[in-house]
């Protein structure tokens, strides 16, 4: 149950439209429901802002259909991530609404249009980049933010970065997706005043070892201001980035009223 139908229940409640009884009903599987292999956090939105993401990888069909289905009940704009096209046949198969990001492995629950805020740039060095930064611009976009996608912009041939240093400038955090040697993630980080969440991918030849000389190439970077998530995790970049803009916004709005005192 996210904030809006929380407050809404307990404001039924105040109004004497819902009696206390009727209320502890629709809170009993509240904070969490236990189905046995799965234990859903109903009130992660309620303590983070964002309900419970189902990671598919791993999991059968059935149960991330049973998920899905009691997840549902409570929220919209869920994200499924690392989720092939049979779960999201299987996911549609149980008649709930979902959309599917191919590219990105995601699929969204009840999915509701948000309006997205900031500005995110989400950078990848190459075109094989691009899934693992798909990932993390749709987890952005799914959370509200507005992201800037510029793709196939590596190091290899750095007219094509210096071409979109405007794009650049105007982010509140760049998330920048690279496999190979990773260098990408410096060149951005020496470039920008806003924070840089690197992702090395798992793309390269075999000396880079499935992605672990980018990462070790980022977390040795000699440009401030940034930070590395694990291989491939495109998803928690995602969500680094939407809480950092987050923050920036709300400063940019905090400002006036500030100066004003």
């Amino acid at each position: 149950m996210d904030h809006k139908h929380l407050r809404g229940l307990l404001e039924k409640v105040r109004s004497g439209e819902l009696d206390p009884d009727s209320a502890m009903v629709k809170l009993r599987k509240l904070p969490f429901e236990n189905l046995g292999f799965a234990r859903i956090d109903n009130h992660r939105c309620v303590r983070t802002g964002a309900a419970e993401v189902i990671f598919c990888q791993g999991k059968t069909i059935a149960q991330i259909q049973g998920i899905v289905e009691r997840i549902s009940e409570h929220h919209s704009n869920v994200l499924a991530t690392r989720a092939g096209r049979e779960v999201y046949e299987a996911i549609c198969q149980r008649g709930v609404l979902c959309e599917y990001h191919e590219m990105a492995k995601i699929v969204v629950i009840r999915p509701e249009p948000l309006e997205q805020a900031g500005n995110i740039a989400v950078v990848s060095a190459g075109t094989s980049d691009i899934p693992v930064a798909e990932e993390a611009a749709v987890t952005a976009e799914v959370l509200g933010n507005r992201v800037n996608r510029i793709f196939d912009v590596g190091v290899a041939g750095i007219h094509r970065l210096l071409d979109v240093c405007d794009d650049l400038f105007e982010a509140n955090v760049a998330v920048v997706v690279a496999g190979m040697e990773g260098a990408l993630a410096s060149v951005v980080g020496g470039l920008v005043s806003c924070p840089v969440i690197g992702v090395p991918t798992s793309i390269g030849y075999g000396a880079s070892f499935g992605g672990v000389a980018a990462l070790l190439s980022m977390l040795n970077s000699c440009a401030s201001g940034v930070s590395v998530v694990n291989i491939d995790n495109g998803f928690g970049a995602g969500y680094q980035a939407a809480l950092i803009n987050k923050a920036a916004r709300e400063r940019v709005v905090c400002a006036p009223s500030e100066v004003q005192r």
